[in-house]
């Protein structure tokens, strides 16, 4: 089947790297506006897609995405049709990190995003209102070998002697944004082996320019995911010590936001775009080919490296006890000076 490819504008915006929600509103935007491609045929409509049809018109929203293979599952639901059949307009942002992307949410900037709950946890403990409507991804789901499946992890030099968690102590450790889930996660791992995770130093370094860096010795450690784990695990001299999101059974690696005032105002939007999230992430777990071609238009990387990448599993569906043990773990590590009520955070 050939597929249209959606028609794209790019304008380049200056970014600024930040580490506290006081600062995020600095951050700059990629933006990419996507038409919607052809209709989907399959799942039931949405009030809000009634109304399109009554009308003749769509909703325009704008949704926020990470620069990451995982990402395009919102892509292929464009190109597919479905979110025009649930009355959506979508217009694609891609912020180089997810707590970039809250204050845009907040502000209203944007309706939606995809990132990771930490951020979400962190801003609503500091007075932010951003509802979860949907998951989006897991690292695991029924995988044979976690280890050599895994779509995110840390590595270090062959040579360094780092083989394990705890011989990360007194180590400098790279993550693409402090305060968040790979930060946090490391933690919990260094510290499940008996090290002190307290000794870590940790850096923040943009997920393309990590692998330079510990090969230059700037940087004893790195976490990234796919597609830059897959680069640096076909090297020889490089060592996989895991995957720390394993600190946490079944951790989202991201879910799906939006603001909650507007969500009070659009309870129909917000069900629309929850139904297409779900259709979309259902497409690309039943259909592998489309969703690595949609990594490759997504991304611009090329085939044979999207064929080789480990996947996520992507699914709508919220498990609220992932998000508990989160939130707790992120407490103890005093990531949270108190930890948000989680029954105004996610939003049913």
């Amino acid at each position: 089947m050939n597929r249209p490819r959606p028609r794209t504008r790019t304008v380049r915006t200056p970014r600024t790297a930040l580490t506290t929600l006081s600062t995020l509103a600095a951050a700059g935007l990629l933006l990419t506006a996507c038409s919607a491609g052809s209709p989907s045929g399959a799942g039931a409509s949405s009030p809000a897609a009634e109304a399109a049809a009554d009308s003749g018109e769509l909703t325009p929203v704008s949704v926020g995405l990470l620069p990451i293979a995982t990402s395009a599952a919102v892509p292929l639901g464009i190109e597919e049709g479905i979110f025009e059949k649930h009355g959506l307009d979508v217009t694609i942002q891609s912020g180089q990190g997810g707590a970039a992307l809250l204050p845009a949410v907040s502000s209203g900037t944007m309706e939606f995003a995809v990132g990771n709950p930490q951020s979400i946890l962190l801003a609503n403990s500091q007075g932010l209102d951003i509802r979860i409507i949907a998951g989006y991804s897991r690292s695991y789901e029924n995988v044979d070998d976690p280890e050599d499946q895994a779509p995110s992890g840390v590595v270090t030099l062959e040579d360094s002697g780092i083989s394990s968690w705890a011989d990360l102590e007194g180590q400098r450790v790279a993550v693409n944004t402090l305060n968040t889930q790979g930060h946090l996660t490391i933690m919990q791992s260094v510290a499940a082996e008996g090290g002190d995770p307290e000794t870590v130093e940790f850096t923040e370094i943009g997920f393309p320019d990590q692998l330079a860096q510990l090969e230059q010795g700037n940087i004893d450690a790195a976490w990234f995911p796919e597609p830059f784990l897959n680069q640096a695990r076909s090297q020889d001299d490089i060592r996989f010590i895991g995957d720390s999101l394993r600190a946490i059974d079944d951790l989202y690696s991201m879910v799906t936001f939006t603001d909650g005032e507007y969500a009070e105002a659009n309870p129909e939007v917000v069900d629309a775009f929850r139904a297409a999230i779900a259709e979309s992430t259902e497409l690309a777990m039943t259909d592998e080919e489309a969703f690595r071609g949609a990594i490759v238009d997504y991304t611009g990387m090329d085939a044979e490296v999207v064929g080789a990448l480990n996947l996520e599993y992507l699914s709508a569906d919220l498990d609220r006890s992932v998000l508990e043990e989160l939130s707790a773990t992120a407490h103890k590590f005093g990531f949270l000076d108190s930890e948000p009520d989680l029954d105004q955070t996610i939003l049913d």
